[in-house]
């Protein structure tokens, strides 16, 4: 139950909400030298915290970084990318969960997701750290969300009807990213002895709740998520078909 929450949404919080998904996005890419740099003195927490602690209300708690970038690097691929017999201990794609597949084919559920995409004239992106186009890998959902968060803000800074942005980010938590998040958490607290940055531990057991609390906030002000396409769930949706609007 949300209680007590901004139902005249500001343009400062929407913005801040992005914030959290844009740094969560790239917390969750394969890591560079600059990012154990920003864990190890901090800035990465602080420019986390400061957006957290606007929309929750709390402290973000920081964590202690990784030995060192080889520490952080290393963690990262045994746990996302290549563990145990090759294959990732916690998969970050949500078409490798059977169960959040809804008995689609995995193309179709891939053509349903890049259809919020497109409607908003995005793409997944393309040979991004090595990676193909992956529209259902986490990083990419993260930074459609926060995409709608630009969106709403900007729609609140002029007085416009912000309703179709959040319409969009509580379809798309409801039916991709909080199943999402919710299975890689279930991942994670089956692992023993991984190795993985504590900071992308500790984010990986809060976005859960977090994006979840945020599909409550959005079903207040707009209505509650309603699967309109149901009873057509094994054909994807046009391209061009308004969503939102």
């Amino acid at each position: 139950m949300v209680s007590g929450i901004p139902m005249a949404n500001t343009p400062q919080r929407a913005d801040a909400a992005g914030s959290i998904y844009r740094l969560a996005a790239v917390a969750f890419g394969h890591p560079l030298a600059e990012l154990q740099q920003a864990l190890v003195d901090g800035s990465f927490h602080a420019a986390f915290n400061q957006p957290w602690h606007q929309v929750t209300g709390r402290e973000w708690p920081r964590c202690e970084p990784s030995a060192d970038f080889a520490a952080l690097e290393a963690g990262y691929i045994d746990a996302f990318v290549h563990g145990r017999r090759g294959k990732p201990r916690i998969s970050l794609l949500a078409g490798e969960y059977e169960h959040l597949l809804g008995g689609q084919t995995r193309p179709v559920f891939m053509l349903n997701i890049q259809a919020f995409y497109r409607h908003f004239g995005l793409h997944a992106a393309t040979k991004d750290e090595g990676r193909a186009e992956e529209p259902d890998h986490v990083i990419d959902m993260l930074e459609f969300m926060a995409v709608l968060c630009h969106l709403e803000a900007r729609a609140l800074e002029r007085d416009a009807d912000p309703s179709p942005y959040r319409r969009a980010q509580r379809d798309f938590l409801q039916r991709y990213l909080v199943p999402l998040l919710n299975a890689i958490h279930h991942d994670l607290a089956r692992q023993k002895a991984l190795a993985l940055d504590a900071t992308l531990i500790r984010m990986l057991e809060d976005l859960p709740e977090w994006t979840r609390q945020q599909l409550a906030e959005l079903e207040a002000r707009v209505g509650p998520y309603a699967d309109a396409s149901a009873s057509v769930s094994n054909r994807p949706r046009s391209v061009a078909q308004n969503l939102w609007n």
